[in-house]
């Protein structure tokens, strides 16, 4: 099924619509129909998809993303057992039910955002969870961590092309990760990872470092680690998307990446390649519900 993004606002409310629709069902399905209504929003292995122009798709999307605002996402400052503080930010549920535990979506910003001013890594792709739409179809801890420095490094891989590894800062980011899971009423069947550019290749470098520990991940146009490490993201459901024209993080790397784990026979692999694009995130998928959807449907088994 292609989601054809148009007026945002409009879309969500068809979609919310057709979730409350279909919400008692699923809530009362057995595992065959739990199945069978993933498989309505599973991707196909490989997507080759012309790449929108610009960062979004019409001037309502436009004015969506320019109007997204900081406020809801609370500031705090992790203090590991060693080191310095680590700057956050976490967006909570909309009324959050005693009882009730929610997934918790590490949202991993790129470069360009390295700091402590604990304000640069709220862009678009983390802001977007705030959107009120998504915050009623999508409940859920969303937090954001800053890196004081790179939190992940390239070097030539095996096969010649760039591999990601994981930057010092990401050991405590995880021990920040575990902290807020452990203070806050969280799923923890259901963490996923996303990132662009150098979050996407640190969310590869979570996985490895953090085996079982995640449900799903969607890097946007990151690097992965080494191909020889296919096997350690076998079993994890995969998302992958890059632009075939990224000049910064070509997609080579990702492209060996899907070829190695093809070979091991992947459980969810599913790589989106845009035709064209450049380094970004792809305009029909920043402010798109369906990826979302394939995410929180996947549910950790370890």
């Amino acid at each position: 099924m292609t989601m054809q993004h148009g007026l945002v606002m409009g879309i969500w409310a068809g979609l919310i619509a057709l979730h409350a629709l279909a919400a008692p069902a699923v809530h009362a399905a057995t595992a065959v129909d739990a199945a069978e209504a993933a498989k309505a929003i599973d991707y196909p292995l490989l997507e080759k998809i012309a790449a929108p122009a610009g960062t979004a798709q019409s001037d309502a999307d436009l004015a969506i993303l320019k109007g997204l605002k900081r406020d809801g996402f609370a500031a705090a400052r992790f203090q590991p057992k060693q080191g310095a503080a680590m700057p956050y930010r976490l967006l909570q549920p909309l009324s959050p039910q005693v009882g009730v535990r929610y997934p918790l979506v590490v949202v991993l910003h790129g470069s360009g955002a390295v700091g402590d001013d604990n304000a640069s890594q709220l862009n678009w792709l983390g802001l977007s969870w705030s959107i009120p739409e998504v915050q009623r179809h999508f409940p859920a801890y969303v937090l954001i961590p800053q890196f004081p420095e790179r939190s992940a490094n390239y070097a030539d891989g095996t096969d010649g092309l760039p591999a990601s590894q994981a930057g010092a800062p990401l050991e405590i980011a995880l021990q920040l990760l575990d902290d807020v899971a452990a203070h806050h009423p969280v799923d923890t069947k259901r963490i996923y990872l996303t990132g662009f550019s150098m979050g996407a290749s640190t969310a590869w470098n979570a996985i490895q470092l953090r085996p079982g520990k995640f449900a799903a991940a969607v890097p946007f146009s990151g690097i992965p680690p080494d191909r020889s490490s296919a096997a350690q993201f076998r079993d994890i459901p995969l998302l992958i998307v890059h632009g075939n024209a990224d000049t910064e993080n070509p997609i080579q790397p990702d492209r060996a990446m899907l070829a190695a784990l093809q070979k091991l026979g992947p459980k969810n692999l599913h790589f989106r390649e845009y035709e064209g694009m450049e380094h970004r995130i792809p305009a029909d998928m920043l402010l798109d519900m369906r990826w979302r959807e394939w995410l929180f449907a996947q549910k950790n088994t370890n």
